[in-house]
Order: C-alpha cells, then structure tokens, then sequence
C-alpha cells in the first residue's frame, strides 16, 4: 500500500496540534523494524566496499587474473554505484521508495550469487559493476525512508544509529573477509564472501515487503529520462579516470576524461534548470542548492570524505602489504576506529549538537586530524614494530571525530528537505561521498605511491647492516656480498615502483642466484623489512595529506549556519507537512 508523504495537516512547532485543529497522526508503530531491515541491507552494501579487498590475492590465483583485472573487481563496483545514485534516489520519490528498495535488494543479492559462481575474471568484473549499480538503487532509499517515515523529534537518533554502522562497516569488513578466508566455510573459497549475501539478502528482502511502509508524494514527480543519462555520463567521465588514472601512469586522455566530465556535468546543470523552469520534476531539484545548510554542507562533505578515501586506502595498505598483517589482523585492529566511530555519532547527534550546534562537527574535523597526526606519529616513531594496541588510541581519536561529523552532517543535510525530494537529495548526497572518495583515492594514492618509490633506499638503507651479518654468518663470500647487496637495493626499488605486487623483477631473481641455499630466504625476510619501513614512513607523510584536508574541513564549516538545525529539534508547520510522513498501518 503506498502512503502519501504530502497529505498531513500542518502542526505548529513542536509537533503538537493547536487545540480544535487536526490531530497528528501517529508514525507507524513498525518503523523500528523498518530500520532494522533497511540498515541490514546498506550494512551488505558498505560491507562488499572493503572485504573483497582482502580476498584479490585469492581471486587472482584461482580465476588466473591478471593485477590490472584485479583492480576493476573494486573499481567496478565503484563505477556502477557513483553512476546510479542520484538516479536511484530519484526513482525511489517517483515510483515508491519501498518499490524501488526492494527491487535493488533483490537485484543486489542476484548479482552477489553471480560474483560467487563467476567462472572467469571478466563475469566477475561485470557482476561486481552490476552489484554496484543496483546499490545504487538500494542505498538512496535508505535515508529516504528514515526522512520520511520517523517524527522529527526521533530522526536524529537513527540517522545516529546509521553513522555509527558507516563507521564500523570497514572495520568489520576486514574482519568477516579475513575470518571467511581463514575457515573456509564449505571449501568454497574466496566465494563465500559474496555468497554470503545471498541469505542475508533474501531475509532482508522478505522482511521489507511486510514490515517496510510504502511512501512517496502525492504529488510525485515524473521521470527525467534525459537528466538520468546525461547524470550517469557525467558520473562515469569523471569516477572512471580517478579510478584508473594511477594504474595508467596518468596519460593525456585521463586529463581529457575529467575535462570532458566537467563539461558534461555543466551541461546536465542547465538542462536540470531549463526543465524545472519549462516542465518540472527535474532529476536534481536545483532548488535545494538554495538551502545554505545543504550547498555548504555538500562542499565540506566532499571535503570530508575526500580525506577519509584518501586514508582508508593507505591505512589498509599499510597494515596489509606494509606490516605483512593478515586481514583478520587488521580487521581487528581497526575495531577501535569503528569503536570511537560509533560512541562519536551516538553523542553527536543525541547530547552535542543540540547544545553546541556546527561547534560539534568543527570539533569532529579537529579531532579528526588530532588523529591522523597521532596515527603518523606512531607509524613513524615505531616504524615496523608497531603493535595493535600502539595504534589503538589514534584510531579510537580519529574514528571519534569521524563520527562527531557524519551522523549530524547528514542530519543538518537532510532536515529541511521537503518529503517529495528526500530521496532526490539522498541520492546526490551519496554521490557527492562517492566522488569525494573516488578524489582522495586518486590524489593521495599518487603521493603514497609515489613516496614509496623515490625513497626506497631509506627501507634498504635501514635493513642492509643486519644482512650484511647474516650473509657473512651464511658463508657468502667477501667478492660476492658486493654484488649480492647492489641486485637487493635494485630489486627492492623495482618492486616499489611495480604498480603490480605480484609481480616479481628479475633483479629480484638475479639477486638470489649463485649463493647458499638460505640466500633466497635471507633475501626475501630482509625485503619485507625494507618493504615495512617504507611503507611506515610513506603513510606517516600521506597523513600530513590527512591533517592539512580536514583543516580545510574545519575551515569550510564556517560557511554552514552557526546554529546546526537538526531533525531532533522542531521544524516549522509548513515545512513538517511536507517531509513528514502520514504512515498508517
């Protein structure tokens, strides 16, 4: 049954009916449920972003794929998720969001049994690019319902909840794809990841159609066909070459790509403004840009989120390829950024920013890098030999702040978007993440990547007095040590410079020819020391990347009102009609 989200008298503030006028209706007692299920299915969707990471080494040894194939497994996913959000979000205030959540539920769960019986790297590559297209259905709907369908005097509390499952989802990523891989559940393999879905989207989806309400405006808006392609051109010229620009050692047509997407985008604004001028229901309500809390708050979330891609991708980097450290391991470690991740959006919301209004998201952003500077402290003062715990209480700050942020940023974003553009504005607040990401991927993976090569003889340099020993205690003679030494700084600068890890030079073979039968091991053991203390000291001076970014957050929240309006407090009687949901059993 579908619910108009545009039928209910008007209240004053507060919420409460003037004496003689129309009673309020009652939100649907089913609504906690209702959350329940719908943040199941986003858990799935932040959960595939991190977990198949810990799986590509598996994939490229039992599909024989290639490292370049390998990458466009997680860039696809990437690519069909940036592409259909704000699409996705628009369909949902057309045709019903509970239509449009279930149909993505049940797409993304096909296409999740698709990636785990893939039979090729190719099939696996289009059924991750199908998968993140149909999150992109799935995902908008999502804060599209919570808008619609709790009061407002509870909406700050689950957008809380949501923050708090954004923040832990990375972390718990790591850790369910590192225990998957470990227990091996039926034999099946790097599979299990994907086919785990299938269960959990199954319930989800049969628990949506019965305890998940219908909305959408009485007044809906109409399908903007041309706005929708020319959108998902936009999307794709741009997320495209900030996925692929570093893997092609950033050629001329990269440059064109992103140039062309400007362009695009520019293109897809006018046309949005002739039609919302000439025939309506545009696919982007522009008039919502109007709204200083949500053109301000976009930019600093693109800000944002520009530096949080930027260090989740080094940090998982760091722990896994530089430290050597199983997935499981790092999963576990990064448990406390989900840990301050979750009690940060929890007060946020709920006790801080009522009181203190944007002071509390510019102490987000503080803390935030507070962090980030304690994180590249550790990373540099204990180098290699870093444990666990020494990396507890950064993250425990960094993830603290990151919550401080999220939970009401979202929240501030939302509240004054009337019912009939909820899922319009979900669907461009996705997509500005995603770009923002797709951003501080490109950027501070080229300065990571980049620190690693040039200074590859600082790792060399550290490990070379310790092998010289063990050569010398291995018998190898005095000629030889010389050259053996020269082939290890070439071989270790060599494979920092590889954009395929896999990959093995041949100064690296060379180098462990013509000596004792322990020379390899030596050799080996003695690379992955260099290999560590590269890669603590690359991710100590990204995080300067990290510091200076959420600077420019905390400067960039200037611009948003001083007194942050969240859905705890009361809205005006005209503006609650519209968002407020008449949701009746």
């Amino acid at each position: 049954m579908t619910h108009d989200t545009q039928g209910r008298s008007a209240a004053p503030k507060g919420g409460r009916p003037e004496p003689g006028g129309p009673a309020r209706r009652e939100p649907d007692p089913r609504r906690w449920i209702a959350l329940v299920i719908i943040l199941s299915a986003g858990f799935m969707d932040l959960l595939d972003v991190t977990i198949v990471n810990v799986v590509l080494p598996s994939i490229l040894t039992d599909l024989d794929a290639e490292y370049a194939q390998a990458e466009w497994i997680v860039a696809g996913y990437v690519l069909g998720f940036a592409a259909l959000l704000v699409t996705g979000g628009r369909l949902g205030d057309i045709f019903g969001r509970k239509r449009l959540f279930l149909v993505g539920v049940a797409s993304f769960t096909a296409a999740s049994a698709l990636c785990g019986a893939a039979t090729g790297p190719e099939m696996l590559i289009g059924a991750r690019f199908l998968q993140g297209a149909m999150a992109g259905l799935m995902v908008p709907q999502i804060l599209a319902i919570i808008h619609v369908s709790f009061p407002a005097e509870e909406r700050g509390k689950v957008i809380g909840i949501w923050g708090g499952v954004m923040g832990s989802a990375s972390a718990i990523g790591l850790v369910t794809g590192g225990a998957l891989i470990e227990w091996n559940p039926a034999d099946l393999g790097w599979r299990s990841i994907f086919l785990v879905n299938v269960p959990i989207g199954l319930a989800a989806l049969i628990a949506a159609w019965f305890f998940v309400s219908e909305s959408k405006p009485r007044n809906a808006p109409r399908v903007d066909l041309v706005g929708a392609v020319v959108s998902i051109l936009g999307i794709l010229l741009l997320v495209y070459p900030l996925t692929e620009g570093r893997n092609r050692g950033w050629p001329l047509w990269i440059f064109l790509l992103m140039g062309s997407a400007v362009v695009v985008l520019g293109l897809f604004v006018l046309y949005e403004s002739h039609r919302t001028r000439t025939v309506g229901s545009p696919l982007v309500a522009l008039s919502l840009f109007r709204n200083r809390a949500f053109s301000a708050g976009m930019t600093v979330w693109m800000l944002f989120w520009l530096a949080a891609g930027g260090f989740f991708l080094v940090w998982t980097l760091y722990m896994q390829m530089g430290l050597g450290w199983s997935a499981l391991r790092a999963g576990l470690t990064s448990t406390a950024f989900a840990v301050g991740g979750a009690t940060g959006s929890g007060l946020a919301v709920q006790v801080f920013t009522p009181r203190f209004g944007r002071k509390v998201l510019m102490g987000g952003a503080a803390l935030n890098g507070a962090g980030f500077a304690a994180y590249l402290w550790a990373a540099d003062h204990y180098g290699p030999d870093i444990s666990s715990w020494q990396m507890a209480l950064p993250l425990v700050v960094t993830g603290f702040g990151f919550g401080l942020v999220v939970a009401p940023m979202i929240d501030a974003i939302l509240t004054g978007v009337p019912g009939r553009d909820a899922g319009s504005a979900s669907g461009t607040l996705g997509m500005v993440q995603q770009v923002g990401m797709a951003l501080g991927v490109a950027l501070v993976g080229v300065f990571f990547f980049n620190q690693i090569d040039h200074d590859s003889d600082r790792g060399v340099d550290k490990v070379v007095p310790a092998l010289q020993q063990q050569l010398t205690a291995a018998g190898v003679p005095d000629d030889q040590r010389g050259d053996i030494l020269a082939g290890f700084r070439t071989c270790v600068r060599e494979r920092s410079a590889s954009h395929d890890p896999t990959e093995v030079p041949e100064s690296c073979l060379a180098s462990a020819e013509g000596g004792p039968a322990r020379l390899g091991e030596l050799l080996e053991k003695a690379g992955e020391e260099a290999n560590a203390h590269n890669f603590s000291r690359s991710f100590s001076l990204t995080l300067w990347w990290g510091v200076g970014i959420q600077v420019l957050v905390f400067l960039g929240m200037f611009a948003l009102p001083r007194h942050v309006r969240t859905g705890l407090e009361a809205v005006p009687a005209e503006a609650e009609e519209e968002h407020s949901p008449q949701l009746t059993p």
